[in-house]
């Protein structure tokens, strides 16, 4: 799994879908100072690395839950990388929003969802894993059997950690914030002392820069 998750790390750095800059950090939408930024949205511009993740996720898929009946995304960043999954594996594919909507059926699951249906959830990012496990306590609310999720890329936060275990919930990653450091020092991408600073930032996000 590792080898995947270095060689994952590499092609998310070579189309510049991570952004390292320790310097001039980044304002997340949690208010976070951070010296790293993380758009797999970009990852959809690259056929090569896209089919290279919706083929990764779905062979891991396959191998963890063979028995999976439905492919959930996640809004609005995991929808497209989702269907490409569905797709490439002949299952539904369904979407959870991250409220209803405000009009027509006010729905918060798109699709067709069966209730009791074993459910694969795809994420494109986790970071503290609140949203992502929002989406799965909309899915199980409505009947669904969520299996596991797989995301593209995790910070390995350890109050992610705590929340998937609380929720009983199995998440993979294709790559994930210590692999993604260890490549981009090796390459030579980041020096020595960015390095130090994105490991301190790991230490304590919610206080870092400030």
């Amino acid at each position: 799994m590792e080898a995947l998750q270095i060689e994952v790390a590499k092609r998310l750095l070579a189309i510049n879908t991570i952004k390292i800059s320790p310097e001039t950090p980044f304002t997340w939408a949690s208010g976070w100072k951070a010296p790293i930024y993380c758009d797999n949205r970009k990852v959809l511009s690259y056929p090569e690395t896209r089919k290279f993740i919706y083929e990764q996720f779905a062979k891991l898929i396959k191998e963890k839950y063979p028995e999976a009946e439905v492919i959930a995304g996640v809004a609005t960043g995991a929808i497209a990388h989702g269907a490409l999954v569905a797709e490439e594996m002949g299952l539904p594919f369904v979407y959870v929003r991250s409220k209803p909507k405000d009009h027509g059926l006010e729905n918060l699951i798109e699709g067709d969802l069966q209730p009791s249906k074993k459910v694969v959830v795809i994420e494109d990012l986790v970071s503290t894993g609140l949203s992502s496990l929002n989406a799965v306590t909309a899915l199980r609310n409505y009947g669904a059997d969520v299996m596991g999720m797989l995301s593209i890329f995790s910070y390995n936060f350890s109050v992610a950690a705590e929340k998937f275990k609380e929720a009983d919930v199995e998440l993979t990653s294709l790559s994930n914030y210590n692999l993604l450091l260890k490549v981009a020092h090796q390459s030579g991408e980041i020096t020595d002392s960015q390095l130090e600073n994105l490991n301190r930032w790991r230490q304590d996000p919610a206080h870092w820069g400030r």
